[in-house]
């Protein structure tokens, strides 16, 4: 282990316990950063099991960055990355790369739910076959308190990529846990960033061969959405086309070129 897990690193206590590293992407997140890394830290330090934090932050202009440098000074589990453009799907990609844990959960800086992850590490723990899992705002006992506009979307989204990509899970979108080793590869193969990573990482998994699953959660919107759902929608369609043609030319079971 490295010194990223503070006061854990030494200790042989946590050797056999999956450690975890906490995947943030951050765009102009000025106003939520502090609070949330705080709140993750600060429960995590009661938990027993080692971790870090990766702020992911990509292409902020309100200060952000030096947010993300300074609570990378703050607190000895947390590491600060920055890319160059606004893109959240290459922010999760940079930061699985980079984490150091076993488990990488990937949590939005405006929904944090520490309860999915300990269920998550949990069910990890005692099925160590299941390299991803994620929080279904679908699955039974999900709880979408979003507007209809936002739940229609992601009920639409998610029939499309049942029926025209055999996706096995309800959703793709939002906090997941992920078992890195595997999913290295996996990762490495994916070509696109923006609102499709998630989406094509777990197509990607689950066409390799392995295993998905999902837990119930409870969303709640804290702020309207960055992109109106208008103009996400063309763009969305767009580059479900290109990912279908892409998957379809490649044999199932591969994960990339």
């Amino acid at each position: 282990m490295v010194a990223a897990y503070g006061r854990w690193d030494q200790s042989p206590v946590y050797r056999d316990v999956a450690v975890i590293s906490i995947v943030m992407p951050a765009h102009n997140e000025a106003g939520y950063l502090d609070d949330a890394v705080a709140s993750v830290v600060e429960s995590l330090r009661s938990r027993p099991r080692p971790f870090e934090v990766l702020i992911c932050e990509n292409g902020s202009n309100d200060g952000t960055q030096a947010l993300a440098k300074r609570l990378e000074g703050e607190y000895p589990e947390v590491r600060a990355l920055s890319l160059p453009a606004p893109d959240y799907g290459a922010a999760l990609r940079a930061g699985f790369l980079a984490a150091t844990g076993d488990l990488v959960a990937n949590f939005d800086v405006d929904y944090v739910d520490m309860g999915f992850l300990d269920r998550a590490a949990q069910l990890m723990d005692d099925r160590p076959e299941i390299t991803i899992v994620v929080g279904s705002k679908r699955g039974p006992g999900a709880n979408d308190t979003r507007g209809p506009g936002r739940r229609l979307v992601t009920a639409a989204f998610s029939i499309v990529l049942r029926r025209g990509f055999g996706l096995g899970v309800s959703d793709t979108h939002g906090m997941k846990v992920l078992r890195k080793a595997p999913l290295e590869p996996v990762v490495n193969a994916c070509r696109f960033g923006a609102d499709l990573f998630d989406t094509e990482l777990v197509l990607r998994a689950e066409r390799a061969g392995l295993a998905v699953t999902e837990l119930p959660v409870t969303v709640e919107e804290h702020r309207p959405s960055r992109t109106p759902i208008i103009r996400r929608i063309p763009r969305t369609i767009k580059g479900l086309l290109r990912l279908r043609v892409m998957l379809a030319r490649e044999k199932p079971g591969r994960s990339g070129p």
